[in-house]
């Protein structure tokens, strides 16, 4: 029983300082967010002598934060719908007809996992530019649908094996069409993993830098929050209380979000990966 207890003690320690490390940025950065600039630099560790919450409003008129907020609310979740909605109806369609095509579409998909962005933005820039698909918000949305459907097709074609097929049938009997069949059986079903495939792109997609900054480019009025804050980092000056607070500001909705939903990450991971 002590050897037990002594056991159970040290997996405690250890996952304490496990979760302090992980805890130690968001220490950082909420608690420089409230100081001066000069402060940050003699001591980021310490508390503030003086909090200094004018810095969000600063960042507020500076960034112009509600219309940066906006732009990266409409393509985050329009992007993150239209990849749940194709990448659900693709993982259905491989699962339920495996056809040799299917196969290879399948094999494709998992294949595009592996390739780093940085291999193909060069061209990426070449093809929206030709496409004109640059500087406006549908080029951005199209670059995140293309870039995000191979892990979300993953995620629903193994959730999707472990879908009974006697309800499918049972609602074909009852005269369900094919549509129907997917959209009011199915669909609803695939809500865990969903949810996980929501969070996984939204993070993503909400955080993203690099990808605006090649597609959006110039375009203020697309200016999503990460490339709003760059605002604050010149070649001679860098604002780190200003940007820390804008940092903050940017983060809480989809720290919020996460809280909200994390529940189903678990059991939609695993569903989604290890099934079938």
């Amino acid at each position: 029983m002590t050897a037990s207890r002594s056991r159970l003690w040290a997996v405690a320690a250890a996952a304490t300082l496990l979760a302090l490390l992980f805890i130690a940025p968001f220490y950082f950065v909420l608690v420089n967010s409230v100081k001066a600039l000069g402060e940050i630099m003699v001591d980021a560790a310490s508390f503030p002598d003086k909090y200094l919450f004018s810095n969000y409003s600063k960042v507020w008129d500076i960034i112009k934060f509600p219309k940066a907020l906006l732009n990266s609310v409409l393509i985050t979740g329009i992007s993150v719908t239209g990849i749940v909605i194709i990448s659900a109806m693709t993982g259905y369609r491989l699962v339920r007809k495996p056809t040799v095509f299917n196969k290879i579409l399948f094999t494709a998909f998992i294949s595009a996992m592996i390739i780093p962005f940085q291999s193909v933005m060069l061209q990426l820039v070449r093809v929206t530019s030709f496409l004109e698909l640059r500087a406006n918000m549908f080029g951005i949305v199209v670059c995140y649908l293309g870039f995000g459907l191979s892990l979300s097709v993953f995620l629903f074609h193994g959730f999707i094996k472990s879908v009974p097929l006697e309800i499918e049938e049972a609602a074909v009997v009852d005269g369900c069409s094919p549509y129907g069949v997917f959209w009011k059986i199915v669909f609803p079903l695939l809500r865990p993993i969903i949810v996980t495939v929501i969070i996984l792109n939204g993070l993503w997609i909400w955080n993203d830098y690099l990808l605006p900054v090649l597609i959006i480019g110039s375009n203020k009025d697309l200016t999503t929050i990460p490339l709003a804050i760059t605002r604050f980092f010149g070649q001679y000056t860098k604002q780190w209380d200003l940007a820390l607070a804008g940092l903050t500001m940017g983060i809480m909705p989809i720290i919020v979000m996460f809280l909200m939903l994390q529940k189903h990450i678990i059991e939609g991971i695993s569903s989604g990966s290890l099934k079938g």
